[in-house]
């Protein structure tokens, strides 16, 4: 997820943890400023040092198995180019190394140069082979610097939601995704029943914002409820991909409708 301002240049952290370089993009990417941009890739670099932390004790681990569900329903696959959205500190990134495999290519894309930075110091601590074939670029999810065509499957975790322009981002996700192949969007669910509304609300004032206020971060995460409110609903989120080309879209509620995972077909 991501809304760089001015001239950007994508940035890939390479190797395990190095420094982050320049990387020739296909073309120079021109975004307009926008406050509202700015102030959510403050947000998430603000709290990118405890994003881990938070949410392993907010969701009792659990978020950990509603990312193996989006990353199966990817149908990434061994040896397969695949692009994760908002990839934050990696967890989806690391999830879909293992499904492609050292034949296979992981690029974990995201605005927010201090999670990248988190992603590639997890990449340097972990063992296993498949890891090194993940590589980390700061960029705008709603301007790509890949080609068309050009990924086998693509991933995004709690990232759509945050985005300024939805349209345009899954747009960019239909351009750069090869025919027949997926896209999975994981993140919360907008439900229409009244009772899962006022549970997600309840939890978020009385759990989450006490237990981010412990690790002074109360403002940054009132900002859930808000953009949850401010989000898609299944059937839209269908649509919005129909709209965007997707031969088909099926949306579906996971953990008793409080999350949502938004699987299309290009």
């Amino acid at each position: 997820m991501a809304a760089l301002l001015g001239i950007v240049f994508p940035v890939t952290f390479t190797g395990h943890g190095q420094l982050p370089v320049k990387l020739h993009s296909r073309r120079r990417l021109v975004v307009k400023s926008s406050s509202s941009s700015d102030e959510r890739q403050i947000l998430f670099n603000r709290i990118a040092p405890v994003y881990d932390n938070l949410n392993d004790l907010l969701s009792l681990g659990q978020h950990r198995i509603w990312k193996n569900m989006a990353v199966s329903w990817s149908g990434a696959r061994t040896g397969d180019k695949v692009l994760d959205l908002c990839c934050g500190s990696g967890d989806l990134a690391f999830l879909l190394s293992e499904k492609v495999g050292l034949s296979g290519k992981v690029m974990g894309l995201d605005f927010s140069s201090e999670q990248l930075a988190v992603a590639a110091s997890r990449q340097k601590l972990r063992g296993r082979s498949c890891y090194k074939c993940i590589e980390w670029i700061e960029g705008d999810a709603t301007d790509l610097p890949f080609d068309d065509c050009e990924f086998d499957a693509i991933t995004m975790g709690y990232g759509l939601r945050n985005v300024v322009d939805r349209h345009r981002a899954m747009r960019e996700m239909y351009r750069v995704l090869k025919p027949g192949s997926r896209v999975s969007i994981l993140d919360f669910n907008k439900s229409n029943q009244s009772v899962t509304t006022f549970m997600q609300d309840w939890m978020i004032d009385n759990v989450v914002v006490p237990v981010a206020t412990l690790y002074g971060l109360a403002k940054e995460y009132e900002y859930l409820k808000y953009s949850i409110n401010e989000y898609l609903t299944g059937e839209e989120l269908e649509t919005l991909a129909s709209e965007a080309g997707f031969s088909s879209a099926r949306h579906y509620e996971i953990s008793g409708g409080f999350m949502g995972n938004l699987v299309a077909v290009r």
